[in-house]
C-alpha cells in the first residue's frame, strides 16, 4: 500500500488550504481512512476520519479542528481529502494520511502564519 500527500504549505491565519492523499495498493473503498499530525514539539494526534457504508459516508473529528476542518473521499479516484479552513496557527504541523491505523504517507507541511 502506498499514500501519497499533496497540497500543503504556507497559509495566513483565516486562510484555507487542502490536502490530498492518493492512495494505491489496496481497496480504497473498503478501509476507514484518517488524518493525523504533529505539531512542534507534541507528540502525533488525531484530526479526522472518515468510513463509507454502503452509500453513505461516516465522519469524525477532533474537537480542536471540528468545523473548520471537513473529510471527504472521492472512492473512484482512490483519493481522500481535507478542507482546512479558518486556519490557525496551532493548525502548524506535519500532517499525514492514514489507513486504518495500519499504513502511513510520508507527511506534508502545514504551516500557519502571518
Amino acid at each position: 500500500a502506498q499514500l501519497v500527500e499533496s497540497g500543503g504549505g504556507l497559509a495566513q491565519p483565516g486562510g484555507s488550504l487542502r490536502l490530498s492523499c492518493a492512495a494505491s495498493g489496496f481497496t480504497f473503498n473498503q478501509y476507514e481512512m484518517h488524518w493525523y499530525r504533529q505539531r512542534p514539539g507534541k507528540a502525533r494526534e488525531f484530526v479526522a476520519d472518515i468510513m463509507t457504508r454502503g452509500s453513505r459516508d461516516i465522519r469524525a473529528y477532533s474537537d480542536s479542528v471540528k468545523g473548520r476542518f471537513t473529510i471527504s473521499r472521492d472512492n473512484a479516484k482512490k483519493t481522500l481529502f481535507l478542507q482546512m479552513n479558518n486556519l490557525k496557527q496551532e493548525d502548524t504541523g506535519v500532517y499525514y494520511c492514514n489507513r486504518a491505523t495500519i499504513d502511513w504517507g510520508q507527511g506534508i507541511q502545514v504551516t500557519v502564519s502571518s
